[in-house]
């Protein structure tokens, strides 16, 4: 077998394995009950896909190898267990789900001819229940509201990069007034958490008004002319890769159950508009406390200034971290796309900054 399949084979191995533990984690810290034998479920399935892995590589006479799970993925495990709930641990994992899926996927493409019946049976099982996880994962999310992690993150990241790079360009106008720099960093602080909550509540019930609309316009059309509506399902199947007549065919036996076609042309949002704004509003708060505190303790902007990246940088490095490690994300690269974004737009504006002060004069003010 090519050593690149070997490769992955190993990859494989080490990342079922650490997933077994994980779930193990996550039952153990798990006081819903049904959510508990859940996770004890999937720990079980994990166990058995290593195995596999396991017995895959020694069956070609390679050693596996030595399988861990680091203490630091284990307490952002638990931290974010703690912080979030388990529906924001469920959402990152299905992150790593995915990529498993595909993964599985192009490996039993590619290396078909390689594998016996039984493993590519046994791979194909694998898969199967990889996508039966996410599915699990799902669930979970509806549950704990999860979507709104996403504008969780998206706003702390948002009030991190925006009000640093705000306080960067006032440290070069006012070098020797940290003061004016913090409150004026505060203002538009806030003025961004009001904008971004505000914005959110309006896009997301803007949103759901949207569907309502063209729901109740589908009602009356199913009512008018069902047949027009059976034609847009057709049409919409087979936009979405299914043979003309096999799409003709699913359309006509579903015509005379309109809810299932509404929820076939138009599925149903679960996202609050009040919710999703007081998660992006509040974050993006959280967000600036760490850029703005240091200008209000320094004597002056510049020391102020170093304080600032320190913490802002800090904090974009541990909400990558957390993310990576329970999505299956490389560390590296996400802590250094996060870091980088944030602190090169810092310096942009340090840069405009001091020619707005070159210009204007404006730091005798």
């Amino acid at each position: 077998m090519s050593s690149e399949a070997i490769k992955l084979a190993k990859r494989f191995y080490l990342d079922e394995w650490a997933d077994a533990m994980l779930y193990k984690k996550l039952a153990e810290w798990e006081r819903n009950e049904k959510i508990r034998k859940e996770f004890e479920r999937l720990a079980e399935l994990e166990a058995w896909h290593a195995e596999f892995w396991k017995s895959f590589l020694e069956k070609r006479n390679e050693e596996p190898p030595k399988p861990k799970i680091s203490r630091l993925t284990l307490w952002g495990v638990k931290l974010l267990r703690k912080i979030l709930g388990p529906g924001s641990v469920a959402s990152l994992l299905e992150m790593g789900e995915n990529s498993a899926i595909e993964k599985y996927f192009r490996f039993l493409t590619e290396y078909s001819t390689e594998l016996s019946d039984e493993e590519r049976e046994t791979l194909r099982k694998i898969t199967l229940d990889e996508i039966e996880h996410e599915k699990f994962f799902r669930e979970e999310e509806k549950a704990f509201h999860v979507e709104n992690i996403r504008d969780l993150v998206l706003g702390m990241n948002d009030g991190l990069v925006e009000l640093l790079g705000a306080v960067t360009g006032l440290s070069a106008v006012y070098p020797n007034n940290p003061q004016i720099v913090g409150v004026s960093g505060l203002v538009v602080g806030v003025a961004g958490a009001l904008s971004m909550a505000i914005g959110t509540f309006i896009s997301v019930r803007s949103q759901r008004q949207v569907k309502e609309s063209i729901r109740s316009r589908m009602e009356v059309l199913f009512k008018v002319s069902p047949e027009k509506t059976v034609e847009e399902l057709k049409e919409k199947l087979t936009e979405g890769g299914l043979p003309e007549e096999i799409a003709e065919e699913i359309a006509e036996k579903l015509k005379t159950n309109p809810e299932t076609v509404k929820r076939l042309l138009l599925p149903e949002t679960e996202e609050n508009e009040v919710r999703a704004s007081l998660y992006t509003g509040l974050s993006y708060l959280l967000g600036v406390v760490f850029p703005v505190t240091p200008y209000f303790l320094a004597s002056n902007s510049l020391t102020a200034l170093a304080f600032s990246v320190l913490l802002a940088g800090s904090a974009l490095a541990i909400v990558a971290t957390l993310i990576s490690l329970l999505s299956g994300i490389s560390i590296r690269k996400k802590v250094a796309e996060m870091v980088a974004t944030g602190l090169g737009a810092a310096f942009l504006s340090y840069l405009f900054g001091r020619l707005m002060e070159a210009v204007f004069h404006v730091s005798a003010l």
